[in-house]
């Protein structure tokens, strides 16, 4: 009798139909020096405080870190006047927008995000074995409306990107109330607001005021972009205990490593190295735009620190030809197909020498030379 089992172990179906994340590239083949401007990284670099935090936790290697993350919760319950009890540190927001799916979706639900929202929002949601479900933007911007005429009764998680990358769009705070409003009380309404700091105007709100008085809004932050902690992975997430409470049932118990938790409670301490770093991106981030606006690229506006940058189609000047134009310059962008983004490239916001740089190369780019 022929046996038809498998030969080897078999992972879920669903799981291959995962297209998995390709982060943006950080070097380029035959070039010593590049300018990586594909993954909205602070181009000022860490806290000095969170390096020497860093150093001085190396003796402490040997030793499990606080699988808590107390000292960390509580700096950041200082700085936003939260509770910390409500506070949950990740291995990056990512491996919490990830446990939300994993935990608040069962299999066969929906999970539900606007067309440009971060790629690991699907991921997220069919490694639970949910169903991701797309509400077109507008102005690639996420659309309340949109968003709520894709609600069900199988909608169990709902992100939202704000601001979103790769777009830099946002939404005001009161678009986000009533996109909560509008949603029913077993759906989870999760903001995901790594790029907060950035953000200057008066109409934008972060979420907290939301998670703090709600039963189903979550939101999440990130020591990635702002605090230039990119390497050492450090996310958190504010929401309702319950919502908390189930997270700490699942997490890793060690999930934050010992130094990164140090950096960041050195980071937060350190008011003046972030006021730098939002000074520079708004000094930055417009004059960029103006730059490559006067060129004949389309910017779309972006309250983040970064630009995406559409490109004609004619043969030449695509977004392709740019990205291998300036690769081969040593200006490493981020291309977004995956996004449904073809003809355009994400722009970071960088030191003077390359927002300088890229400005130039893309000027000749345009003028033809790159044909």
């Amino acid at each position: 009798m022929t046996s038809h089992a498998p030969r080897k172990p078999q992972p879920r179906p669903e799981i291959l139909a995962i297209d998995p994340y390709v982060p943006g590239k950080s070097k380029v083949a035959g070039l010593h020096k590049a300018h990586k401007l594909s993954s909205n990284e602070s181009p000022l670099g860490p806290s000095r405080k969170a390096i020497e935090a860093v150093k001085a936790h190396a003796d402490s290697l040997a030793l499990y870190p606080d699988g808590a993350s107390t000292a960390l919760r509580e700096a950041i319950g200082r700085r936003y006047g939260l509770d910390p009890a409500r506070i949950i540190c990740g291995n990056g927001s990512d491996e919490l927008l990830a446990l939300l799916a994993h935990v608040f979706l069962h299999p066969g639900e929906e999970g539900l995000y606007s067309q440009y929202g971060f790629l690991t929002y699907p991921i997220g949601i069919r490694a639970a074995g949910g169903i991701p479900v797309v509400a077109e933007e507008t102005d690639r911007t996420a659309s309340v409306d949109a968003l709520l005429s894709k609600v069900s009764a199988r909608t169990k998680i709902v992100y939202l990107a704000n601001p979103n990358n790769p777009t830099g769009t946002y939404i005001p705070f009161s678009e986000v109330k009533r996109l909560h409003e509008g949603l029913p009380q077993h759906a989870l309404l999760v903001i995901d607001a790594a790029y907060a700091e950035y953000v200057t105007r008066n109409d934008y709100a972060a979420g907290l005021e939301l998670a703090s008085a709600s039963d189903n809004v979550v939101m999440t932050r990130t020591f990635s972009k702002i605090h230039g902690l990119a390497g050492l992975r450090i996310g958190w997430g504010y929401g309702p205990a319950h919502v908390i409470d189930a997270l700490n049932r699942v997490r890793g118990p060690f999930n934050l490593n010992g130094a990164a938790q140090a950096a960041g409670v050195a980071s937060l301490e350190d008011a003046s190295h972030i006021e730098g770093a939002i000074a520079h991106n708004a000094l930055w981030l417009p004059w960029l735009a103006e730059a490559l606006g006067k060129l004949g690229i389309e910017v779309t506006p972006s309250v983040g620190n970064f630009l995406l940058l559409t490109f004609p189609k004619e043969s030449g000047h695509t977004a392709a030809d740019a990205d291998a134009f300036l690769s081969a310059r040593g200006f490493i962008l981020r291309a977004v197909a995956a996004y449904g983004l073809p003809d355009s490239l994400r722009l970071t916001v960088g030191g003077e020498e390359a927002n300088q740089g890229v400005v130039a190369a893309l000027r000749e780019f345009m003028r033809g030379k790159g044909d």
